[in-house]
């Protein structure tokens, strides 16, 4: 600690450029290990100059002092350090520097000329995966001078930072911010289509992280019922995203062609199945999310969802994507007699019996 208190005296903005970039490659440094990273989350005074050093005029300093926040902020306690003094130290008029790391993150990446642009989308990612975080960042980003539509905007754009950064890691920051029912109501808008203009990238193939944010985002979507019917409709048509990248190169009959959404009738040889199990089981959960009410299910069996999961079981290798696989087609094998209700969702399992069905999922995954 006594070291600690040492470096921090030469992590100011004024201090001589030399050493403060020899102060804060040490905090880089310490931040690569459990250990060290545990001792600055007492240390809120680094905290503190990590943000204002995140706004240096030296870009080396800048990006360095964003370098540490990424892995401060990756333990759950160091995001919420940053967290807590985002949200009690209040920028004044005359202040030059921030303290608010969320509201700087989020001016770095709508600054198309930003090289902090990608750092900043990892910290916010890093902030916003743990559950009770999400609400109070959801605040300190709408308190800022950005839009919900400016940063969909950002990330939608094909080259939007003129540095290069990507942007990618906002797919995640989206997903992570889609566990809160305000910002799916955004997402889910019907007048602002935000939602179809976040649709194609489940077939992006240029960034898994992209891809795999995004649809996670949409698996959070699918939890919200009365939304099912207008997400199914031609509005928003999300089955043939889903479903697309589940799809193989597989041919069926005319028949069970014509059932299949458009974009999945009669695809080519070379069609290949969204390659992570992770992001499979991802497509595979929000699925089984669209089967809740009654409508949801007919719309599915409809559209032939089963032929695109009878053959990806039939190749699937890794055993928690076939127990998702067939938690969707036993829901779809089965009649509505069968069934007996509209909306699943609304059955009450007891918990004995919640516990022996994880067990037996458990089991099947460890022996099949």
């Amino acid at each position: 600690m006594e070291v600690l208190k040492e470096i921090t005296n030469f992590l100011t903005e004024s201090t001589r450029l030399d050493l403060k970039a020899v102060a804060l490659q040490n905090v880089l440094n310490i931040t690569g290990s459990k250990e060290g990273r545990e001792l600055l989350f007492g240390s809120l005074d680094i905290l503190k100059q990590l943000v204002i050093l995140m706004q240096d005029d030296s870009m080396a300093i800048a990006k360095d002092a964003a370098l540490s926040a990424i892995n401060i902020s990756a333990d759950e306690a160091g995001a919420n350090a940053f967290l807590t003094i985002s949200e009690s130290m209040r920028q004044e008029k005359e202040q030059k520097y921030s303290f608010n790391l969320v509201q700087v993150c989020i001016s770095r990446i709508m600054d198309k000329n930003s090289i902090l642009a990608d750092p900043c989308c990892m910290i916010l990612s890093n902030m916003t995966r743990p559950r009770y975080l999400v609400d109070r960042v959801i605040t300190l980003i709408e308190e800022s001078c950005c839009t919900w539509d400016s940063i969909i905007t950002a990330f939608t754009a094909k080259k939007y930072n003129v540095t290069g950064a990507n942007l990618h890691y906002l797919g995640p920051v989206f997903s992570n911010l889609t566990q809160s029912p305000s910002v799916r109501r955004y997402i889910m808008d019907r007048t602002c289509n935000v939602i179809q203009r976040l649709l194609p990238f489940t077939e992006y193939t240029d960034s898994i992280v992209r891809r795999g944010g995004i649809i996670g985002t949409l698996k959070n979507c699918c939890f919200d019922v009365e939304h099912h019917e207008w997400l199914l409709s031609e509005d928003v048509d999300i089955l043939s995203y889903l479903l697309l990248p589940l799809a193989g190169p597989e041919e069926f009959d005319d028949k069970e062609n014509e059932k299949l959404p458009l974009d999945l009738q009669y695809l080519p040889e070379t069609k290949e199945r969204e390659s992570d199990p992770d992001i499979r089981i991802m497509l595979l959960e929000a699925l089984e999310q669209l089967c809740a009410t009654k409508k949801g299910r007919e719309i599915l069996r409809d559209k032939n969802t089963y032929i695109i999961l009878r053959e990806l079981h039939k190749s699937e290798k890794c055993k928690e994507v076939l127990l998702a696989c067939e938690n969707v087609v036993d829901i779809l094998i089965r009649t509505e007699e069968e069934i007996g209700l509209d909306n699943i969702k609304e059955i009450d399992v007891p918990t004995e019996y919640k516990d022996k069905f994880q067990k037996m999922d458990e089991e099947f995954i460890k022996d099949t």
